[in-house]
């Protein structure tokens, strides 16, 4: 690459994907600090927090372990060996827990002045205590299991994530303290609610919950008749969590993904997370049985916060401490006509969630199951809700005997059970579900419907960012396009062609898809920007998604900033960019938005000599999107859908509430200017005036 000379040599010039995550997660924790933020919604960002660093330690983290354990030694291409970025990771993620913790004292005092109490047993009145005590013995007691670790009965199988404690005892007959004490574990069950609701006291506003671990280690000593406990503290191990499979090898991929997800349960521990104040002996018996000395956090305050995102839905009424309501609108290009085949007939369509329903996609599709005329159903599915309706209207369309083919992911990570489910239900209604090529996720969204009008066929295909998940659809900011465009309708075919039998590559009329051809065609595309640039000629690129981590695709861009092209890119999360940079990447501008939603649609918008090109995509600019997985990216044609992806992200390079920009350092700051207030997600609500 050509970096001009008067860049400052000790600057870098790749920002490391995983402390980028961190600087992400960070971010995150900023809106549950935010005073701003309404209180309730604050406690459900905290809880993100939680669960995002969670899936961090079992997966990304877990890989950075396996290779110091293999005693590799190269640099990635951020200039960080396996053991410096590891020293890094969990120094600057264990600073992340006390910043956590801190900020969940703060919010408990807060909820408290709000009358919502989250106490213990000792400060509740007789009558309350009595009350807990019956659901102790009726409901807690026989659920739990109390398991001693000792010569015959060796340490039972410890679950990744769940809450345990550990209990050291004394017999009762032992006669001095010298006596080496007895252990236990005992399991705080994940079935019950972990917030227990406590009876409201005579003449009392106030709201008052315990922790079901704190009603268990007040009645502990019922478990262990003829033992005294002396000590009981939480712990909670995180394992391993990333599947290694055999696809090559394995007969039946959902059999052999069912044998993983049980090889799972024993993944080797990762970190250690223990109640402040543990008894030595248990702490020793811990380190001792997981094999785990460094990566063990000492916590002040309740393990594993994720609990907060269901205490703040179940605490009651509260309006005002969280964001106001608001219902999706149906979209209105299909708000007239019950036939959305007809209003496709006549113009595309996109959608764009959370601020339009996706309620149109479920009637597209119950439509298609219902419609004589429909003669085939083929769609990729990657993550799913509990209760889709999707599932129902492919079952029903099956039934009706419409040939249905599904492209079910097996291996959506942290889905993968659900989605055997899935395909298992839907292969008992006559579905094809396919699972996909040998060695590659499918992460393609796309639905094609093919039906019979007049003397001929035609094609009705949605392509989304997003994934077909309804639950999902009112929290994530994602854009759908219909469409029945021929070349698309054609490229859809092919597409499945490729995915279900034995096709040659396709020469893609309309899609670029990787892993073949995706990163290729981005290349070509950046690049006619630079040639542009060049030539004196407009040349822009405004790109959002969720990551930017491929080396390629960074120094493809570094290119093009030096050429002239004024490069706006919008990451939510990891960004391995280094914006800013006198003579590399001056032209370059980085922001991320978190707020109510979650940033998800991937929209790439391409000045070409004052004719853009607007493409949706289901790639994120990673190396495992680009190279590892079936992705797809479609361009819009129609010059007015074109004009609202074009107000959609000029709408967001506006935001000054929300917004961050990435500093060189690799540091965030929020964007301050001396323009009115701006929020990209509240402004998107009034749908009218961008759309």
């Amino acid at each position: 690459m050509d970096r001009a000379s008067e860049r400052n040599k000790n600057q870098p010039i790749y920002l490391n994907r995983d402390l980028s995550w961190i600087e992400f997660n960070r971010r995150v924790m900023e809106e549950a600090q935010d005073h701003t933020t309404p209180l309730l919604e604050r406690v459900k960002f905290l809880s993100i927090v939680s669960s995002n660093l969670d899936e961090f330690m079992s997966v990304r983290v877990a890989g950075v372990q396996d290779q110091v354990k293999a005693k590799y030694t190269k640099e990635d291409f951020t200039g960080y060996t396996p053991q410096v970025l590891l020293n890094k990771i969990m120094k600057r993620s264990s600073q992340m827990v006390q910043a956590q913790y801190k900020t969940y004292r703060e919010l408990i005092r807060l909820l408290a002045k709000e009358q919502v109490i989250l106490t213990d047993y000792e400060s509740l009145n007789q009558s309350q205590q009595r009350s807990l005590d019956e659901y102790f013995h009726d409901i807690v007691f026989p659920v739990l299991t109390p398991m001693a670790v000792d010569q015959s009965r060796p340490f039972p199988l410890v679950h990744s994530l769940g809450i345990y404690l550990a209990v050291v005892l004394r017999r009762d007959e032992d006669s001095t303290e010298e006596e080496e004490p007895y252990f236990a574990i005992v399991q705080v069950p994940s079935i019950l609610n972990r917030c227990i609701e406590v009876p409201v006291r005579q003449n009392s506003k106030k709201r008052e919950y315990i922790l079901l671990e704190h009603l268990i280690k007040q009645h502990i000593h019922t478990l262990f008749s003829g033992y005294t406990p002396i000590a009981v503290h939480d712990f909670r191990i995180t394992r391993n969590a990333d599947l290694t499979l055999n696809e090559e090898g394995a007969e039946d991929l959902l059999e052999e993904i069912e044998k993983e997800l049980r090889r799972r349960r024993w993944g080797v521990p990762v970190r250690l997370e223990v109640e402040r104040g543990m008894h030595p002996y248990s702490l020793d018996m811990l380190k001792d049985e997981f094999e785990i000395e460094d990566h063990v956090l000492e916590i002040d305050g309740p393990l594993d916060l994720t609990f907060l995102m269901k205490f703040s839905a179940q605490v009651p009424g509260l309006e005002h401490l969280r964001y106001p309501k608001v219902a999706p609108v149906y979209p209105r290009e299909f708000d007239d006509s019950d036939d959305l085949f007809a209003v496709l007939r006549q113009q595309d369509v996109l959608i764009h969630h959370p601020y339009e329903s996706f309620d149109a996609v479920n009637d597209f599709l119950e439509q298609a199951a219902e419609d004589p005329k429909v003669l085939a159903i083929k769609m990729t599915l990657y993550r799913v809700s509990g209760n889709s309706p999707i599932i129902r209207s492919l079952a029903k369309a099956a039934e009706a005997g419409k040939q249905v083919t599904v492209v079910v992911e097996l291996k959506a990570r942290f889905d993968e059970e659900r989605n055997i489910a899935w395909a298992r239900q839907l292969e008992k209604t006559g579905c094809h579900v396919v699972y996909g090529l040998v060695g590659l996720k499918t992460h393609a969204k796309i639905l094609l419907i093919v039906r019979q009008e007049m003397n001929y066929l035609r094609r009705y295909v949605h392509v989304s960012t997003g994934n077909y998940n309804d639950s999902t659809a009112r929290l994530y900011t994602d854009t759908g396009l219909f469409t029945t465009h021929p070349i698309i309708g054609e490229d859809a075919s092919a597409l499945f062609n490729e995915i279900t039998g034995y096709s040659s590559p396709h020469e893609w009329q309309a899609f670029a898809v990787a892993p073949d051809g995706l990163q290729d065609r981005l290349f070509e595309l950046i690049d006619r920007e630079a040639k542009n640039a060049r030539k004196g000629k407009p040349a822009k690129i405004i790109a959002k998604m969720n990551s930017l981590s491929n080396q390629a695709m960074v120094d493809q861009l570094y290119k093009a900033s030096q050429a002239g092209v004024q490069i706006d890119l919008i990451i939510r999360g990891v960004c391995c960019l280094c914006p800013g940079v006198k003579g590399l990447s001056e032209n370059i501008r980085v922001y991320s938005i978190v707020d109510r939603y979650l940033e998800h649609s991937r929209i790439i918008f391409f000045e070409n000599d004052g004719n853009p090109e607007l493409y949706l995509s289901s790639a994120d600019w990673m190396t495992r999107n680009l190279t590892r997985r079936i992705e797809l990216m479609c361009p819009v044609f129609d010059y007015r859908l074109k004009q609202s992806l074009i107000n959609l992200l000029e709408l967001s390079l506006r935001d000054n509430v929300k917004a961050r920009k990435l500093l060189p350092s690799g540091q965030y700051a929020r964007v301050e200017n001396n323009q009115p207030p701006l929020r990209s997600q509240f402004a998107a609500e009034d749908i009218d005036s961008w759309k």
